[in-house]
C-alpha cells in the first residue's frame, strides 16, 4: 500500500511517500501553508492523488507525558477537515521528537542550516512514515488496517 505522510505545521506541511511494499520512506517535498484550511487540504489533497496514495498518516506531535496540548489539537482538527475531503483513510501516528531527530540527522549529513529549514519538515514525514511502518512490520497489522 502506498501510504503519504505529514508532518503538520503552522507554516508548512511536510510530506514523505512510501513504495508500494512499505519497504522505504521518501521525502517529496513541503506544501507551504497559505493561511487557508481549505487551500491547504486541497494542495494535500492533490499530492496524495498524483503520488497515487491508498492511505495517509499524519504526525501527531503529543507532549512528552503523551498529552494532547494545543499542537496536537490544531492537528487533530486539520485531519478531521482533510477526511471530510480526501476520499482514502488516514491515520494518526505519534510524532513526538521527529523534528528534532530530522534537524540531528540533516546536520549530520554536512546540510547547511539555510538548507536543513527548508527540508526539516519533509525529513520529519519521512521519518513519522518509517515509524508508521516498523510497527506495522513488527505488529504485522494487515496492510489494510489504516483507519481514520
Amino acid at each position: 500500500m502506498r501510504l503519504l505522510a505529514l508532518d503538520v505545521g503552522d507554516v508548512r506541511i511536510g510530506v514523505a511517500v512510501c513504495d508500494s511494499l512499505e519497504i522505504a520512506a521518501f521525502p517529496v517535498g513541503v506544501v507551504k501553508r497559505v493561511g487557508s484550511l481549505k487551500r491547504d487540504i486541497a494542495a494535500v489533497g492533490a499530492l496524495a492523488t498524483e503520488q497515487e496514495a491508498e492511505g495517509i498518516v499524519v504526525g501527531l506531535p503529543l507532549s512528552l507525558d503523551g498529552g494532547v496540548g494545543p499542537q496536537a489539537e490544531k492537528t487533530q482538527g486539520f485531519a478531521k477537515a482533510l477526511a471530510k475531503l480526501v476520499p482514502i483513510p488516514i491515520v494518526l501516528w505519534d510524532e513526538s521528537l521527529s523534528s528534532v531527530e530530522a534537524e540531528e540527522i540533516l546536520i549530520a549529513q554536512g546540510v547547511s542550516r539555510a538548507k536543513r529549514r527548508l527540508r526539516i519538515d519533509q525529513t520529519a514525514a519521512a521519518l513519522i512514515l518509517e515509524s508508521y511502518l516498523a510497527h506495522r512490520r513488527l505488529t504485522k497489522a494487515p496492510r489494510e488496517t489504516i483507519t481514520t
